[in-house]
């Protein structure tokens, strides 16, 4: 019976572990006892020199989930591939529970339908412009533009609130209350 387990593999090995994993399957005769192999993953949204970018990020970088019947000689292919640490559980791998396995699986598909922004701006954030004309100035976001990667700040120069606009998610630093002052 095919059971959903977890893997550690070496950080960032993780494709190359799921690749060597899935080329074996035939020559190995493993291809009834894994079913599939899984990196779970993201796509963030960021912002570079003024264009937006999509890239994929691991979840849970170091780890695959992994879709298998459990055998003797399944469990030693999967824990012999090359980049592969160990089984969550040790010893004897513990299978990931149904109601465990539904909220992952129903994660990663949310996550696959939307693009999760690098930054968090939100309005009435305080932030720290950090390029350009007005750096160094600290004031509140009033306007994100998530879409575009820009945003407008409110600062106070000379006294008087002045609005700054069209400013890069780059170019302003989030800060915290306490070092507002400073």
């Amino acid at each position: 019976m095919y059971k959903w387990y977890v893997v550690q593999v070496f950080s960032t090995h993780e494709k190359k572990v799921k690749k060597a994993l899935e080329e074996h399957l035939d020559l190995k005769g493993m291809t009834d006892f894994i079913d599939q192999i899984l990196i779970p993953t993201e796509n963030v949204s960021e912002v570079k020199k003024g264009r937006q970018h999509v890239i994929e990020k691991r979840l849970w970088p170091g780890y695959l989930l992994v879709k298998m019947n459990l055998t003797d000689e399944s469990w030693q292919y999967v824990k012999n591939t090359n980049g592969v640490i160990e089984f969550l559980g040790g010893e004897k791998p513990v299978p990931l529970t149904e109601n465990e396995v539904q909220d992952i699986l129903k994660d990663l598909e949310d996550k696959k339908q939307k693009i999760t922004q690098k930054h968090k701006f939100e309005v009435g954030d305080p932030v720290k412009i950090i390029d350009g004309v007005f750096v160094n100035f600290i004031g509140s976001v009033i306007d994100v533009f998530h879409d575009k990667g820009r945003l407008s700040v409110m600062v106070s120069i000379f006294g008087r609130d002045t609005r700054v606009d069209d400013l890069e998610f780059t170019q302003v630093e989030e800060i915290s209350e306490e070092n507002e002052i400073s």
